[in-house]
């Protein structure tokens, strides 16, 4: 069986030798991974997956060759209902059909202004129904209901991504820069945007000038240089918050790559879309934000931009002024992203959703235009691109 897994690998194009087999074989003789399915799993892919880019063509492998074995010893238990999930029960779940016969609103200011009527004129909760603000409706206004163009208000997240703005108070949660499991390949891909020079203090040993001084005077004379460090300068730009938590993981590697990888860079925050404010610390986001106009005007124009960011919103967030989820945004974000984009030549967007599904988001295929087509996906193939056009 092992046998047949080693050549399994091979033909999959795993790079798996045959010292990695036999580490393999010693290991589970060595009793490492006795009757456990998982066991077998963690231990087969730690001694024959050097590179992370092969993870994925190792577990498919591993599925098609033991799927029908299982782990033993496991007992069933009886669980409790969360109460969360029994009031879940109230919210509306409509079939495809039904959710068609619901027509939207069809406009941001009829949207808008209706939604201001409403709120003048309603002095009490309401739960379904089409018009008024309230919870498992098909009003465009509420929680937990249904309307295919609405605004979302006191609901945790989404459920069926059509809400055009949301009215909550969100809290974000910072990147962790000292994430390095899975950094490595990130590291390897940034590292082509290098450009390196000698500064700072003389603390490196200068061996080569040692030498030929030594030779040239007869006696011991040694020599310092400065180190030499990356000169290129960087600014990311991190969306925070909604559709973006499912790759907080992936954002905290890239993160954590970076602050490793260039001595001159500044991270900033923003939802959705950028706008006339940023942020470095989402706790305290509301109190300590730096105005985009400043921002522009901080930091010179050879700086390398990078927007890290799902692009994942309503087209409104990105077209309209007011269209922003979380504040009336004066200008529109389009305003702010070509006036960044004026000054900073060099800029990308890095998307965490798999390219395939981009065409299907409006949103995205707005972002991606204004980037002037420089949007890559958030893989290593991506990021190697990515870099590529940045030194251009």
């Amino acid at each position: 069986m092992f046998t047949n897994f080693f050549f399994a690998l091979r033909d999959a194009r795993v790079p798996v030798t045959l010292r990695e087999y036999l580490t393999l074989l010693e290991a589970l003789k060595a009793g490492l991974a006795r009757f456990s399915t998982e066991d077998f799993y963690y231990l087969a892919r730690a001694t024959l997956v050097k590179d992370e880019r092969n993870l994925d063509k190792f577990d498919r492998v591993f599925g098609h060759m033991f799927q029908g074995l299982e782990s033993t010893g496991l007992e069933e238990e009886s669980v409790e209902i969360p109460e969360e999930w029994l009031r879940k029960l109230a919210e509306l779940m409509l079939t495809e059909e039904e959710m068609k016969k619901i027509e939207a609103m069809g406009d941001w200011d009829k949207l808008m202004e209706t939604l201001q009527k409403r709120m003048e004129e309603q002095d009490s909760r309401h739960q379904g129904g089409s018009k008024w603000i309230g919870t498992a409706g098909t009003s465009p206004f509420g929680a937990y209901g249904y309307n295919p163009e609405g605004v979302r208000i006191g609901q945790d997240k989404g459920r069926h991504g059509r809400a055009v703005k949301v009215w909550d108070k969100r809290e974000f949660k910072n990147l962790d820069d000292t994430v390095e499991l899975g950094t490595r390949n990130i590291k390897v891909a940034l590292r082509r945007l290098r450009k390196f020079a000698r500064q700072g203090a003389a603390e490196e040993l200068d061996l080569d000038g040692t030498i030929k001084s030594t030779a040239h005077k007869g006696f011991l004379d040694i020599h310092m240089r400065p180190e030499r460090h990356n000169t290129v300068k960087v600014l990311l730009f991190f969306d925070v918050g909604g559709s973006m938590d499912p790759h907080i993981k992936m954002c905290e590697e890239l993160f954590s790559a970076a602050r490793s990888e260039f001595k001159h860079m500044e991270y900033f925050y923003f939802h959705n879309c950028l706008y006339e404010r940023v942020w470095q610390d989402n706790k305290r986001r509301t109190s300590e934000i730096l105005a985009t106009h400043d921002l522009l005007h901080t930091y010179p124009h050879d700086y390398k931009v990078i927007f890290i960011g799902d692009a994942s919103m309503s087209p409104y967030e990105i077209v309209y002024p007011g269209g922003s989820v979380e504040h009336w945004n004066e200008e529109s974000g389009e305003i702010w992203m070509r006036r960044l984009l004026d000054i900073y030549s060099r800029a990308i967007w890095l998307n965490p959703v798999p390219e395939k599904y981009w065409p299907h988001t409006a949103s995205i295929s707005l972002m991606r235009d204004l980037m002037g087509n420089r949007m890559y996906p958030l893989t290593l193939e991506g990021l190697d691109q990515a870099m590529r056009e940045l030194m251009h």
